[in-house]
């Protein structure tokens, strides 16, 4: 298997490779030459799986330069620390599925590829006798997970720039209390857009990158998305199992495109099974008015809300997406990305739209219905939502009556701890917390405090980087 930029500048190269490149040299992002499909024989042979187990099956199919026993010995200890064996359980709230991706170190979905990447980036330094100062930009969770999957490791720095005061304060505190020597906390004055362009650039500086051995673990990087993949499988298998389904919905709050781009390759990997994937947005709603309007655009500003993680306008793996819509041109996905840097938007034409709304729906959820929801689910079924489930949840309560006719999974893309203030609001009183939170607020913070800078960064990666 060979990796390849949506751009069209680099030459194929391994998985090992692509994993350590994160963003390609040419600005675009890595995919595979071809995305692989699971026929019925495969799939029936996946069947009965335990998580740990399907995670391999899956993941191998894109690795062909891991032998087996160290890619198994990679998955099995990404998710030893989870609190349950089923790592990403499905539960029946009402007429819906909810798949909790909270059980990791840090309470969020991100655990479930930065753990594994954590290990990918370990090995792989090892055995190339090499250091890495990763990179990364959070709305959120991202941080938090990335810092636990490297925390500690040798040969490994992390920096992470976070929105100042734009964060909840749990998942604030999730990151500036990690007291290991390698983590590095930059909150920056501004919106998480000014961080993921900060990022961006920097790698993007081809020189500094090379210079200070620079990583990346958003989700730019794919092997974050190959992990991913493999819970939309394990969800219809499991749906397929208990109810005998053939084709399951999936509802996911994104913000970035990074979580619902895997279940776009999953949807690829075992069609037909994953009929439709709902785009629910909050009022950051650039994917959604992409879906209903045939063209990607820049609103004038990042709205805060009650969902922070989804508060951003710019989604950095979209780029992945239109490179399949656009017929696997590079060089039309690199004239596109280069027209939105100059002028903020991306025009669709009609053929296009018609296949972007076979793979998607969408639906833009507003603050108060994102807590009417978490207060009504509560009401009716005693289950606690964070914010950003709830807007994948009422997205998919607008949307199932008039497009979507299977089983629905709603991706739980947090616990509600981390968001106690808002569904305190909701429901009137705060969730209650998991062990790990406990007494949070009384740990030692570390952050540095930086303006939206390029040069400031840089320079204080220079400072601290080996």
């Amino acid at each position: 298997m060979k990796y390849i930029s949506t751009r069209g500048g680099i030459e194929p190269i391994s998985f090992k490779d692509s994993v350590m490149m994160g963003l390609a040299t040419d600005g675009g992002l890595i995919l595979p030459e071809q995305l692989p499909t699971a026929g019925p024989e495969i799939i029936e042979k996946w069947e009965g799986l335990d998580y740990h187990e399907l995670a391999y099956e899956v993941i191998s199919l894109f690795i062909d330069d891991i032998t087996s026993k160290d890619l198994k010995a990679m998955i099995d200890n990404a998710y030893k620390n989870f609190d349950t064996p089923e790592v990403t359980p499905l539960v029946k709230v009402g007429d819906l599925h909810i798949l909790e991706l909270f059980h990791g170190p840090t309470l969020a979905f991100k655990d479930i590829a930065l753990q594994f990447l954590g290990n990918l980036f370990s090995y792989l330094l090892k055995e190339r006798n090499e250091k890495m100062n990763i990179l990364g930009a959070t709305s959120g969770d991202t941080g938090s997970a990335a810092i636990y999957g490297v925390k500690g490791k040798e040969n490994i720095n992390i920096f992470i720039l976070h929105p100042h005061g734009r964060v909840s304060p749990i998942q604030a505190l999730q990151m500036t209390t990690v007291p290991d020597k390698n983590v590095f906390n930059i909150a920056i004055n501004g919106t998480f857009d000014d961080c993921q362009a900060i990022v961006k650039n920097i790698f993007n500086d081809i020189p500094f990158k090379s210079q200070y051995k620079l990583g990346a673990v958003n989700s730019i990087n794919w092997a974050r998305i190959l992990a991913q993949v493999v819970y939309y499988v394990y969800s219809f298998l499991w749906i397929k199992n208990k109810e005998g389904a053939e084709r399951v919905d999936f509802s996911v709050p994104t913000g970035n495109f990074g979580d619902i781009f895997a279940g776009y390759v999953a949807r690829r990997l075992i069609s037909p099974h994953i009929e439709r994937l709902i785009l629910a947005t909050n009022e950051n709603n650039i994917l959604t008015r992409f879906i209903m309007e045939g063209r990607y655009k820049i609103a004038q500003r990042v709205i805060p809300t009650v969902s922070p993680s989804m508060d951003i306008q710019i989604a950095s793996n979209f780029e992945r997406y239109i490179y399949y819509l656009f017929g696997q041109d590079p060089q039309r996905v690199k004239r596109a990305m280069e027209q939105f840097e100059k002028t903020g938007e991306i025009v669709f034409n009609p053929d296009e739209m018609t296949m972007a709304r076979e793979d998607f729906a969408s639906a833009s959820i507003s603050q108060p219905e994102t807590i009417e929801t978490i207060r009504a689910v509560y009401r009716n079924t005693g289950y606690v939502l964070d914010p950003h489930t709830a807007v994948g949840v009422a997205a998919a309560k607008r949307l199932s009556s008039a497009l979507l006719r299977h089983s629905i999974v709603c991706l739980a893309t947090a616990h509600p701890a981390k968001f106690a203030r808002t569904v305190k609001e909701a429901i009137g009183h705060e969730p209650k917390r998991p062990a790990s939170l406990e007494d949070i607020e009384k740990r030692p913070t570390r952050l540095k405090l930086l303006p939206a800078d390029i040069g400031a960064v840089k320079a204080y990666i220079q400072q601290q980087a080996t």
